[in-house]
Formats: structure tokens, sequence, C-alpha cells
């Protein structure tokens, strides 16, 4: 009780979006000890909800009562009273019961009050106010109404062949005022002789119908037209032109002439009768083979009548055949005019019958409808509430709430539309306006809104409640700031040229820090500035072919005996001759991105190496390798050229990487030992390994280092995924690509939690894994369709297996509305299965397999261990992936 006074206080008072039921919820299960595997039937869990409240009130008021008899305000506001008058057996009875929710069939009927009149008269009544007592029935007159009153919508039927429940999707229409009057104790008699009168309409109403059929369905043969068509036809036939002959005789005439083969011959009827003297004429020295003419052979001639006619007729017949007909058919037109003027006055009376004065006095105004779709064991839920202070119709579905029209849930809870359909109405009395009207404020007079009008133990629920929430937002909006800050520094980045040596300052480390995005020099040392200042005056950088193909001074070294001498194509870069000993060159490594900037880079500093020696020309490769990655990190390029897989420094930089696992990063890429190809680099090679060898632990902190290596490990693997899936994707191949979709989405967005830019765009993944589904659960459809065995069962293991333990992944985030659309179009398209007939064990698959469909858990399933990714090279995995984002980027629209 208390967890349920919670829940309808968040409901009044939260600044949440939803409020979650789940503790309410669980206690109720628990209260009910319900079978987990049987899905409750929802008219029994609101009776039993309606009882247990019951129960708790009566306890409470007993507590509290003060000599009077204790109030139930659970009884007073749902419970009313009826009389059942009837005869049993010949012999009269009367009881008087008390009702919660009225029970009211649905098949058969195609409104409300109909419904309501069938519940409302059992057996034969003529017995109830006549003579006769040989009959049994009864009759039931409310007596009292509750203040809000709710009608169950019996929805289900068993069926006895299939031996399960099957729900009936047929239409029942029911209004927004409906009155009560026709069925209170109170106006019996008036309603027994309305009821009489309408009897006897009714009967009559059948008699006309009848009479109106004959002449709209008239023949005596399985094919019947209307009388007025019938007649028209036959004056028709009459006023046409009369022919002297037969058409047989009119086609005979011109056919060929005799000694002549017809063209219609066939060629078996020529090989029977075989060659004759008389069918070859002498003067022909070759026989004419027959052409076929299948078009102008089928011609009708052109002076045969194109309908059948009379072929001898007077004119004065005609002229009395065709006042006959006129006359006939004017007659049979005003008869059948008539005859609907007079159904349809009937009608009119019939809808009238309860609107005078004395049958509107006691209205009812639909406040709520439940609805339910999908079929007798499982489906999803939802209500449409009107909103009386606002005066218009809110649609509650799960999390969300929206504003809603009369024709949309017309349309939703009539039935006869897709497979939903109202299972519960709750109507509220019209004239009772406590029940909807404003609260006031006893002292000031004021109009208590919101949270005002909970008690106080209630109010100071909601407004802590409110306040975790506000700490929540708070927290939300520091995480939003923070990237939002991010994304703005990167975005201020200067793009200036490359940056000048500063003076250095004392008392710094003795290996290499990272230079500042202004200052790449600030950390060199005194003497390493001044020579590439000295180095710099002298002579301008060259291009890197330039550079490699320039001469040096001094003769270059002999190779050793244990070294070989290759050349080496690096793409970018130029063909140069390297050394190196033997098994020490990795060509594949040779080939990455990274070392090709590091050769260049260290091409571009051979005039500073050459006069200031090793270690100032390495500080000039590494100084002009960050300036030319951090150049990088500052362009936008287009997608299919992501330089975050070229280099792991760009991915570093643009998110935001502490200096010091740059700085540690990028001296691991000088000091790599397949720099060790000529003297120059391997010289700096050393320099760098010094560097790395100079660092200090405490400096660096290697876990945090690791976990940057892993993250940007991720990032490759992930887009791999991505790549694969899409290629698969384009492919149609899409149970390939959906697994792959599935994973670089996931590792995607754990990715995208930790910053922007630690990911790909996850929009793109979003909508082609939500094509994958969507495309499978139309192939899956569609073999389900088609009817053999093999194949509806390759179908719905397609659901099972592929579809289904992904909905969740769909569900799980609210604002993806695209994938929450998604997902009601594939349960829609197969709940659409349930109003159309098919075979028993068609029937029996589909039930057996929607509710897993129609689960509206969003509890993830686990999933198949991760596909196997190939081994791809930098140099592969950039080019593959540019491929296919230049592919994508040439689809005239993907819907995203």
């Amino acid at each position: 009780m208390r967890e349920l006074r919670y829940l309808f206080a968040l409901l009044v008072g939260s600044k949440r979006k939803y409020v979650d039921p789940s503790r309410a919820v669980e206690i109720l299960k628990d209260a009910f000890k319900s079978n987990d595997s049987q899905q409750q039937d929802v008219s029994e869990f609101t009776h039993k909800l309606l009882d247990w409240l019951e129960d708790a009130f009566q306890i409470k008021a007993e507590e509290e009562r003060d000599g009077e008899k204790p109030k139930n305000p659970m009884v007073e506001l749902f419970y009313g009273r009826f009389l059942a008058v009837g005869v049993l057996e010949g012999k009269k009875f009367e009881n008087t019961e008390m009702f919660g929710q009225y029970p009211l069939q649905v098949n058969g009927f195609k409104d409300l009050h109909e419904c309501l009149e069938a519940a409302m008269i059992e057996g034969e009544i003529e017995s109830l106010h006549s003579e006769n007592s040989a009959k049994s029935g009864q009759e039931h007159w409310f007596t009292e109404l509750p203040p809000v009153l709710t009608f169950e919508l019996s929805r289900f039927e068993f069926n006895q062949a299939l031996g399960r429940p099957e729900k009936i999707h047929n239409k029942l229409e029911f209004p927004p005022i409906l009155y009560l009057d026709r069925y209170m104790h109170k106006n019996r008699e008036i309603t027994r002789i309305k009821r009489d009168e309408i009897k006897r309409l009714k009967e009559y109403l059948t008699v006309l119908q009848q009479r109106l059929e004959r002449y709209l369905s008239y023949g005596s043969g399985p094919k019947r037209f209307p009388l007025v068509d019938v007649l028209q036809y036959a004056l028709e036939f009459a006023s046409s032109k009369p022919v002297c002959t037969s058409p047989v005789d009119d086609l005979g005439a011109s056919a060929p002439a005799s000694g002549t083969l017809p063209a219609q011959t066939s060629p078996s009827t020529i090989e029977q009768q075989g060659p004759s003297s008389s069918d070859v004429p002498s003067t022909s020295p070759v026989q004419r083979s027959v052409i076929h003419k299948p078009f102008t052979q089928s011609r009708i001639p052109p002076d045969l009548p194109m309908h059948p006619a009379p072929r001898h007729i007077t004119e004065e017949e005609l002229s009395v055949l065709e006042g006959c007909l006129h006359r006939w058919r004017t007659e049979v037109e005003n008869d059948t005019r008539d005859l609907q003027e007079s159904i349809s006055r009937i009608h009119r009376t019939i809808e009238l019958m309860y609107s005078d004065k004395t049958m509107v006095q006691v209205p009812y105004r639909l406040h709520a409808v439940l609805v339910h779709e999908g079929q007798a064991n499982a489906g999803h839920y939802w209500a449409y509430i009107y909103d009386h202070h606002q005066n218009r119709w809110m649609k509650y579905n799960d999390i969300s709430v929206t504003k809603s029209t009369w024709e949309e849930l017309e349309r939703d809870s009539f039935g006869g539309y897709r497979n939903a359909s109202a299972y519960c109405l709750m109507y509220i009395n019209d004239k009772e306006q406590y029940l909807i009207q404003d609260e006031f404020n006893k002292e000031t007079g004021q109009i208590l809104v919101g949270m005002d009008t909970l008690p106080s133990d209630l109010r100071d629920y909601v407004k802590e409640d409110n306040k975790r929430f506000e700490k929540e937002l708070e927290e939300w909006d520091a995480e939003l700031a923070q990237k939002a800050q991010q994304e703005k520094l990167l975005s201020q980045i200067p793009r200036a040229p490359a940056p000048s040596p500063a003076p250095v300052q004392a008392g710094e480390p003795e290996y290499l820090e990272q230079p500042s995005r202004t200052d790449i020099s600030k950390h060199l040392k005194e003497d390493s500035v001044q020579a590439i200042n000295k180095a710099l005056s002298e002579q301008e950088d060259r291009g890197p072919e330039a550079i490699m193909d320039t001469s040096s001074d001094n003769a270059p070294a002999q190779p050793a005996p244990n070294q070989r001498v290759v050349e080496v194509a690096i793409p970018d870069v130029g063909t140069f001759v390297i050394e190196s000993e033997e098994g020490g060159y990795d060509d594949e490594v040779m080939l990455t991105p990274n070392m090709q900037g590091i050769i260049m880079a260290i091409g571009k500093a051979r005039n500073v190496y050459d006069r200031c020696g090793p270690e100032a020309g390495f500080f000039k490769a590494i100084k002009l390798e960050y300036t030319r990655l951090l150049k990088l990190a500052q362009e936008d390029p287009p997608p299919e050229c992501d330089y975050r897989l070229r280099h792991a420094i760009v991915y570093f930089i643009q998110n935001q990487a502490p200096k010091k696992i740059i700085e540690r990063t990028l001296l691991e890429q000088f000091g790599d030992h397949n720099l060790s190809f000529d003297e120059r680099c391997r010289n700096i090679m050393k320099v760098a390994q010094a560097k790395l060898e100079m660092i200090k632990p405490d400096e660096v902190n290697m876990e945090e280092y690791e976990r940057w290596h892993q993250d940007y490990r991720n990032f490759r693997e992930t887009t791999m995924f991505l790549m694969v899936g899409l290629e698969f994707f384009q492919k149609k191949s899409y149970m390939e690509a959906l697994l792959y979709l599935i994973y670089a989405y996931q590792n995607n967005k754990e990715l995208l939690s930790k910053g922007p830019y630690r990911g790909h765009d996850e929009e793109l993944i979003s909508h082609y894994r939500r094509e994958c589904l969507l495309k499978l659960n139309e192939h899956a459809a569609a073999l389900f369709e088609s009817g053999d065995d093999q194949e509806v069962n390759n179908g719905l293991i397609i659901m099972n297996e592929l579809i289904v333990p992904c909905l969740p992944l769909l569900l799980v985030d609210e604002m993806e509305e695209k994938d929450i659309v998604a997902v009601e179009d594939m349960r829609n398209r197969w709940c659409s299965y349930l109003g159309q007939e098919m075979e028993p064990n068609l029937q029996e698959k589909l039930t057996d397999f929607l509710p897993k469909l129609l689960d509206c858990s969003t509890e993830i399933k686990g999933f198949n261990d991760p596909p196997k990714l190939p081994s791809y090279s930098t140099h592969e995995l950039c080019e593959r992936y540019a491929r296919i984002m230049l592919s994508l980027s040439r689809t005239p629209a993907d819907g995203r």
C-alpha cells in the first residue's frame, strides 16, 4: 500500500520524464503469487488489485472508525449494484448483486449499447412481465452506478479445434458520452415499452430488407443481378438493330472458297487428308504454304453487330415491348427507393428511441481506454486518458506520454484495424464534478495543483526524489559541458605554421617532453636550439625525394659483409636504398603511415643532422613529425579519410591524451629498430632509445599509457567490425552483416562514452544495423508466408536467433526514436497475420513465436562470441575503409 502511494505521488509531482513502477509491481507479483511461466490475464490482475486495495482500505477504515460504519473509498468509487429479476423453472426471483468491472461480450455486436442490451437480458424475458410462466430468463437493472464505471470487453474466445484461446479483432464502437438511463431500474417500465417497440421495428425491418434483397439480387440461378439492370439489359437487346442471318451463317459467308485450305486448318488434319489433284492447281509449280495470321484472321467482320440482337421483330412489337420495359423499370426503381427510404427511417427511429429528455439524465463520460495489441497470450499494452483540464486525449505508451486525438483513439481502440483493440473502458459520472474538478485551499481559497494536492508525507517524499533527480541532471550537464568544452578547445586549436624555437627554461627533465601546440620546441636543450637555428638560416628544407637523393659531403659508408642492401619504394616518401642486417628489416612496418612520416621527418632534418649531429637532427625530426600530426588532428577530412586510423598520435591528440603519453608514443616510434637501415636513421633511432631509457618510472603512468593504447586498439577493432559489416551489407549478406554491425555499435558506444572523438559516427552504424534487422525481418516474413515447412522453420530461426535477441538493443535507448519505430514495424508485420486464415500448424508456430517478439523487456541477452576478424595491415585497413565509405557516400539516400 505504501509503495502504491509513493508511485501515485510521483506520478503527480515528479520532475522525471517517467516514473519507474518496478518496486510496486514486484510487491504485487509476490502478493498475487502468479505462475511466472504464464502471463496473467489483465482483467484477472485488475480484479485482484481492486480486491487487494479494498481489503487494505477496509483494515485502515476499521482502525480509524469512531462508532460509525467504516467507509471504503474503493467500494464507493468502483463498485455499483444491479437487480437481477427473472424466472427460473416457472418461479420468479429477485436478487441484488454488487459489481466492479462489468463484463461485456464483443463477438456478434457492433457497438457498446448492443453489448449492454445483450448483457442485461438473458434467455426469454416475456414471462417477466406477462402471465406466461413456462419460459426462463432474467433481466439486469442497475440500481446504483459507481462514480467510475468500468466495462471489461471480452475479446478472447477458446478455439476448440486448436485447443487454445484466440483474440477477437472485430470492430466495436463506443461513444465518448454514454447515457445509461435505459438500464436503470427506475426506468424499467419505459425501457420495456421501448424495447418492445424496437423489437417490432426490427422485425418489420427484417421483412423490408428481405424484400429489398429480392430487388437487388434478382434471378433463380447461382448468379443474381439487380432487377433494374436486368430490365435495362432486356430493353437494350430489344432496341438493337435486327439481323436476318445467324452468327454462324454470317461467318460461313466470309470463309475461304471451296478448293482452298481454311486458314484455321490444323497440320494434323492436312496430313490425314493427304494431297489431292484438286488441291494443287496445275499452273502452280510450287504448293503455297498456309500462313497463320493470328491478328488479322480473328478480326470481326465490319458488318457483324457487336452485341446480340433479335432476328425478327416488327415495329409494333418493339413499340409494345419498349413501353412495357420502360414502365416496369420505373416501377422497380420507385419500389427500390421506397424500400430504402423506409429502412433508413426505421434505423433512424431506433437510433432516436432513447433520445428523449427522460432518457438522457444519467450521462457517463469516457475517461480512459486500455488497449491491447497482439494475440491471446501475448502482446503490448497502452492507454488513452482524457485530460479534463486541457480538454484533450493523452496516450500513455510505456515511458512515452504524447498528445493524441479522438481519431487516433478510434483507430487503435475500436478494433478491425491491425491487431489493436480496447479491452477495458472506464467511464466517469459526468455529473459528479468532484472527480475532475480542482481542489482549493480551505484557508486561502486558491486552487491546489501538483504537489500541493498531496499529503505532507507524500509531498516530502516527492521533494526528496526531485532533489535526487536534480543532482543527477547536474552531473549529466557537467559531463555534457566537459565534452562540449573539449570540442570547443579542439576547434580553437590554431592551424598556424610550424612553431618557432623558444628559449629553454632551466630545470627541465633530461628526456623529451611533449612540446605545446603553440611552442613545439619549448623543452629543447640550448645547444640543440642554436644548432637548429643556424641550419635553418643557411638552407630551407626541401621535399623528401630531393632530400633523400641529395648526396652527402662525405662518401657513404660501404655496407658491412653481414648487411644486405635493398631498394624500397615507400608511398608518399619515395624510392631509396637501405642497409639492414639480415632479418632486421620488417617491410610491413616500413610501409605503415607512422614509419612513412618518421622517414620523411628524418629526411627533412638531414641538414641539421649533418651540421649539428644526431641529437640536433633528432630534435628537428621529432619537431617536424609532431607538427605534421598536429595539423592532421586539426583538419576536418571527409569520412573516407580518417587520419586516426593512420596514426595513433592523431587519435591521442584529438582526445586530449596526457602529454606524457603522446611523448612516449612518439619516442617509441622514433626508437623503432626498423629505422636501422642507414647510418643517419640508425643514429637518430639510438638518440630516441636513449631518451626512452632516461624516463623515470614515476614520470609516466604505464597503466594509463596502456589504457590509452588499448582504447586505440579497440578503436581499430571497432573500425574493422564496421567495415566488414558494411561490406557484407552491400553484398546483401544481411545475416553475416548483422553480427558485425551489432558489435561495431556496442563497442563504438562504449568508446563514445569516453569522448566524442573516441569512435565513429553512431548514427551511421545505428542506421545500417536497423536496416539489416528490417531486411532480415522481411525475408523471414516472406519465408513464413510461403507455407513450406522448411522455409517457415528457416524464417522462424532467423527471427528467434537474430531478430528477437537484437530488439532489446534497439529499445534500451529511448532517444533513438527511429529504432523504436523500426521495432514497432517489425512487430506489426507479424501481428498482421493474426487476422488471416492459415493452416493450423502455421497458426500454432505463430502463437508460440509471437510472445517472444512482443516481449517488451529491455534486458540484453547474451550473444555469440564476436566474429573473428581478419588481420589487416594499417595500409590495407585504411584502403578498404576508404573504399567502403566512398561507396556509401555515392548511395542516393540511406535514410540517415
